[in-house]
């Protein structure tokens, strides 16, 4: 199989962590190889966290810049932030609702315009796939499973070779009992965006 290799990015208690822990328990269970590393930052105080996955063949779990096959942001502005990471095949999934920094709040700083941010995503990549996933999350019952809500988007675009079935063992695996139903929900509706996006 060939290699493939996922960087995710997200602000302190978005799920980052969660997230790329699922999907290499699922890699598992494919009985596929992965490694995983992770960057935790200043991640309670709202700082940037970033996994990265290795999927298939390889030595290090350092992805460099322009190595990564796929980038999934929890936040706009930190997928932006992280698109030196990419290549020009490469995909970017991002969550749209923006978490406005400190320095914003108290107007020490300028967000990045949302359309302007996609245009430039698009340009140095071949495949952009931008929706609002805090709200999807939202109506799935959990404002906080934005991360299961862009798996749900990852994993059915088949960019990586886990079966949807592996996913949703893994989350029994890792996420309690009684947030699992809703959890199940905003994997639902990120697949049903990713299906929409293709469409």
């Amino acid at each position: 199989m060939k290699t493939t290799r996922l960087v995710i990015v997200a602000v302190g208690g978005q799920g980052n962590l969660l997230a790329s822990s699922i999907l290499a328990e699922a890699a598992l269970i494919e009985n596929l190889p992965v490694r995983m590393s992770e960057i935790h930052g200043m991640a309670q105080r709202g700082g940037v966290v970033e996994s990265a996955l290795l999927f298939g063949p390889g030595h290090s779990t350092v992805i460099a810049e322009g190595e990564a096959d796929i980038l999934v942001g929890f936040e706009p502005a930190e997928t932006l932030r992280a698109l030196g990471k990419c290549h020009r095949e490469s995909t970017v999934i991002t969550n749209l609702a923006p978490l406005m920094p400190f320095t914003v709040n108290i107007g020490q700083g300028v967000y990045p315009d949302l359309k302007r941010l996609q245009e430039l995503i698009r340009a140095k990549t071949a495949r952009l796939i931008a929706f609002n996933a805090t709200a999807l999350a939202r109506e799935a019952g959990n404002v906080l499973a934005v991360n299961m809500v862009l798996l749900g988007c990852l994993v059915e675009t088949g960019l990586l070779p886990i079966r949807p079935e592996s996913v949703q063992a893994a989350m029994e695996r890792k996420i309690k009992p009684d947030l699992l139903e809703v959890n199940r929900r905003a994997f639902a509706a990120g697949a049903a965006a990713a299906r929409q996006n293709a469409a």
